[in-house]
Parts: C-alpha cells; sequence; structure tokens
C-alpha cells in the first residue's frame, strides 16, 4: 500500500542523514519534497500542509541546527509527526458495555461491509473467545442476507435467521432481542450501503441507531478510494456519528492517502485494516508500526506476532528438534515454503524487516518472487515420499517425471535440489556442538549489538518472542532502533554470514517462526 510514499520519503531522508550539518535552506527543500511526496500519495491538502508546518517548526530549531546528527534528528521529528497523523496509539474495538454489546457497520455498498463484518466476528471469537451473533439489514442488494450466512457457516459464527418482508430496522431489534435470550456477548449489524451518499441511506442509518443503540458504529471504507474516502468519512460522522474506521484492501497497490488523511480529518481512530481476502486477514491499526513501515524501519512486532498467528507451535518444534539432530529433508523445505506464504510472502516479510525494504525489488528483478514458493511446492508434491526423504534418489529419468507433474523442468528442480543442500549443511552447521554452534554464536552476536544481552533465549541470544506479551516486543523494538537497527537503510547487523539464507531469524528459540526462514534460494554466495 505505501511503496510509493515509502520510497520517495526514504530517499529525501537518506540525502539529509548523510549531511555532516544542516542549513534551514537543506530543511525547507527536503520538506518540499516531503510535500510533494504526501500529496502524490492522494494525502488531503490540509492535512500535509498541517504536517509540513509542524515538522519545520520543531525541524528548523537551533537544537536540531547544531546537534551532532541534524539528518538523524529531522527524520526522527518526520517519524514522530507520522505517528501524530496516523493517531498516536492503537485503539481497539471497545466492548466494555453490557452484554450485548452491539457493533454497527456502515459505509458504501462495495466497500466491503460484509466481509469485515464476518472477519471482526472470527477475530472476536477466535481471540477474545467472545460469542458472537451476526445480523444482516441489507434488504436490497440481492443474496447479501445469504452472503452473511454463508460467511458465518464458513468461519463457524451464528447468524440471524432471514425472514422476509422484514424491515431494516425490524431486523435490527430483533437481533439484539435473539442476542439477549442466546447469551451472546456481541452483536454484528450489518447495515445496507448505495453506490453514492444520500439521504434515504442516512435516515435508514439514524433509525438503526435509535433502534438498536450500539455502542460501537465503525465506518468500512475502500483504502484505494483516495480523497472520496476522506468525504465519506466527514458526512458519515456529521449525521450518524462514527466511533471508528476500518480500512479494506490495505494489501492493494494504491498510494495510501485515505489511511494518512482519514484519521487527522475526523478526529476518528482506525481502529483495523483488512490486508486480504481470507477470514484471519484483519490486523489491529497500530500507528507507529505503520509510521516505522512507511519510512522503511520495518516492522518486527508484527511480523513476530503473525508469525504466532499463522505458524502451528507442535510442527514448529518437531522442527527445531530435526535442526538439532541435523536433518532436514524436502518435505521439511515444503513446510518452510507454506509457512512463508502464510506470513506474507517474501515481500511481506521483508517489508517488515528493519532496512530490508529495499531488497524486494532487488530480489524481483532476480526472479525471487513469491510465485517462486509455489512452483518449488509443486516441484516437491510431485515426488514420491521416499524422494522426498532421500534427494540422492533423484537421477535423470525421475527428474524428467516429476518435471512433467509439477510443469517445470530439470534446471528448476536442480536449483530446488541446490538449495536444499545448501539449508541442509547449513542445519547442520547450527545444530552443531563445536563452540556451541554456529546458531547460538550468531544470535548472541545480535543480541550484543542490539544491547539484549542477558535475556535468556540462545545462549544469551534473542529470547523467545512467542511468549512475550506485545508491550515487552515494543519494548524490543525501540532497544532495536536505539542500536541503529531501526533507521532506513540501517540494515540489521548480524544477519549475513551464511550463504543463502537469513539466518539469525530461527532456531530452537523462535518457535512462532517456524524453525528459520528458508532462505533466499539464488543470491550469490558470501566470498
Amino acid at each position: 500500500m505505501f511503496e510509493n510514499l515509502q520510497d520517495r520519503l526514504g530517499s529525501i531522508l537518506n540525502g539529509l542523514t548523510g549531511r555532516g550539518a544542516l542549513s534551514e535552506a537543506d530543511v525547507s527543500a527536503a520538506l518540499r519534497e516531503v510535500r510533494r511526496a504526501l500529496l502524490e500519495a492522494d494525502v488531503a491538502l490540509d492535512v500535509v500542509r498541517s504536517f509540513t508546518d509542524r515538522v519545520r517548526e520543531k525541524a528548523v530549531g537551533a537544537e536540531i541546527l547544531k546537534s551532532i546528527k541534524p539528518g538523524q534528528m529531522v527524520v526522527k521529528i518526520v517519524h514522530d509527526e507520522l505517528i501524530e497523523m496516523l493517531g498516536g496509539e492503537g485503539v481497539g474495538i471497545d466492548l466494555h458495555a453490557p452484554a450485548p454489546v452491539v457493533v454497527m457497520m456502515v459505509g458504501l455498498q462495495g466497500s466491503g461491509k460484509t466481509t469485515t463484518s464476518a472477519k471482526i466476528a472470527h477475530r472476536l471469537s477466535t481471540r477474545e473467545k467472545k460469542k458472537v451473533l451476526m445480523a444482516s439489514l441489507d434488504t436490497r442488494r440481492p443474496a447479501a442476507q445469504e452472503q452473511l450466512r454463508q460467511l458465518g457457516a464458513q468461519a463457524s459464527i451464528d447468524t440471524l435467521p432471514i425472514i422476509a418482508g422484514q424491515s431494516p430496522t425490524d431486523i435490527a431489534a430483533r437481533a439484539v432481542q435473539a442476542a439477549k435470550l442466546g447469551g451472546h456477548d456481541v452483536v454484528i449489524l450489518d447495515t445496507a450501503g448505495r453506490t453514492h451518499i444520500d439521504e434515504p441511506l442516512m435516515v435508514e442509518m439514524a433509525d438503526i441507531k435509535k433502534r438498536s443503540n450500539p455502542h460501537e458504529i465503525l465506518l468500512v471504507a475502500d483504502s484505494l478510494t483516495g480523497q472520496d474516502a476522506v468525504n465519506l468519512a466527514r458526512n458519515f460522522d456529521e449525521r450518524v456519528g462514527i466511533t471508528g474506521l476500518v480500512l479494506t484492501r490495505m494489501d492493494g497497490d494504491g498510494r495510501g492517502g485515505a489511511a494518512l488523511s482519514m484519521r487527522a480529518v475526523t478526529g476518528k481512530p482506525i481502529k483495523l485494516i483488512g490486508v486480504g481476502e481470507k477470514m484471519n486477514e484483519l490486523e489491529e491499526f497500530h500507528p507507529r508500526r505503520i509510521a516505522d513501515r512507511i519510512l522503511g524501519m520495518g516492522d518486527i512486532v508484527s511480523l513476530v506476532e503473525r508469525a504466532a498467528e499463522n505458524i502451528d507451535a507442535e510442527k514448529a518444534a518437531a522442527m527445531a528438534a530435526k535442526m538439532a539432530k541435523g536433518k532436514f529433508d524436502l518435505d521439511d523445505l515444503a513446510d518452510q515454503l507454506r509457512q512463508m506464504q502464510k506470513m506474507g510472502g517474501m515481500g511481506g516479510i521483508m517489508g517488515m524487516m528493519p532496512g530490508m525494504a529495499g531488497m524486494k525489488d532487488k530480489m524481483a528483478a532476480a526472479g525471487l518472487d513469491d510465485k517462486l514458493f509455489g512452483r518449488q511446492i509443486a516441484i516437491i508434491q510431485s515426488m514420491t515420499k521416499a524422494e522426498r526423504a532421500n534427494p540422492d534418489l533423484l537421477k535423470h529419468s525421475r527428474k524428467k517425471r516429476i518435471a512433467a507433474g509439477s510443469g517445470t523442468d530439470a534446471a528448476a528442480i536442480n536449483k530446488l535440489l541446490k538449495m536444499h543442500r545448501q539449508m541442509a549443511d547449513m542445519m547442520k552447521m547450527m545444530g552443531g556442538k563445536g563452540k556451541g554452534g554456529m546458531m547460538k554464536q550468531m544470535m548472541g552476536g545480535l543480541a550484543g549489538k542490539m544491547g539484549l544481552g542477558g535475556l535468556g533465549g540462545m545462549g544469551g541470544g534473542i529470547p523467545d518472542l512467542s511468549n512475550i506479551d506485545p508491550k515487552q516486543l515494543e519494548a524490543l523494538q525501540k532497544q532495536a532502533e536505539a542500536a541503529g537497527l531501526g533507521k532506513p537503510g540501517g540494515g540489521m547487523p548480524g544477519l549475513g554470514g551464511l550463504p543463502g539464507g537469513l539466518p539469525g531469524l530461527g532456531g530452537a528459540k523462535l518457535p512462532g517462526l517456524g524453525g528459520g526462514f528458508p532462505g533466499l534460494p539464488g543470491l550469490p554466495k558470501k566470498k
């Protein structure tokens, strides 16, 4: 979503950090470029003006121009103001009200209200163990009520039985009554939308609000609509009174202007963002983490949380045990590739790692995109069980059969086998005793550079992130930034040193990450 803005701001701010001293003219020139970048990203003009004015006010102060690293101070000011523009602290859905808590979903037709309603219900039932009832109030769109019923069946969420001919306000009242009788904690009302804002829609929303007395009114907006989304939020807030925003399609290739403008214009927090089509692809909106991503500082906290959600802890523990013995077959490799796909693929992971955002384009140019994972998994699935356990069996005739079965060629199979050999060798080195094992040394080295020594884990290395609560994770992120790991282009010391892999982010003490990343096949060996 923010890639173009990230590239533009990254190059502007890198130009500042490379200088020994800054004049007022340097800051003004950089802010002109920042202003242009934000306007190109479709951020509202008044939001851009106030943002650049606040940054200029702080950035031309004497303490900045005379500080030891003035460029980095300006980057920090831009970072802090971005967080402020996005809302400061993250705000979740408020359920502090007598049960059943009524959550009313509003928005235009096609913004993703029905799917988002099901995603929120799934999130509340799985994460917070709430009993949720969903009700569709959309009597106009064909099969809208049936769509919500089917989504509820898929996610094992209760839905209100459909009674033909009832008005939206009657359905709302019946939903609240049914939730009380059924012992539900939350009732989600999926209201009707229009292709544009009109008077009958607003009157209907006001009537539903009066009948159901919602505790939360969430506006669902498509983040690809740019400035229109800001006007939409303003109109709904004036007429209905919204308590928060949910932005959908944040995984799209839009410029991100809506996300940056809506909070500043309406004063209402962005509570959740949709990052995909699947039921679990809904994330809390954390202004600090989004600002970190925009400025290329990575987002380790979200990466670890995503890993903990998507990766089977038992499988990860079994993998760690195999690694300790130096065993790593093609089934293990396929598991690693699937886990990376679940976590957003190579691009998604790279975007969240400090200093690695710029690697995505280079990898794509080298043909190392997420489609490669699919092809490699297809090759492994075309093998017999014996071949997956013992790749040495693969001679010419077998490779020919596998290539035909997977729709690839012998060259692709040879690349996969070479990658597997490199990774298997790496696992042996990591699991080796020697001087405490290479992984242990690397993790200890990385921890030392981050100032995290003595936190436990692998011989004084990184602790088990899967068991740390979010506050501790935020503290780790800040420590990493203080050590220089979070600066744009700052890189991640301690992650290099092994051919074709990203060691230092896995191993037995990081079960949430599935025992390590499968590496970056095709990257040149370190000489």
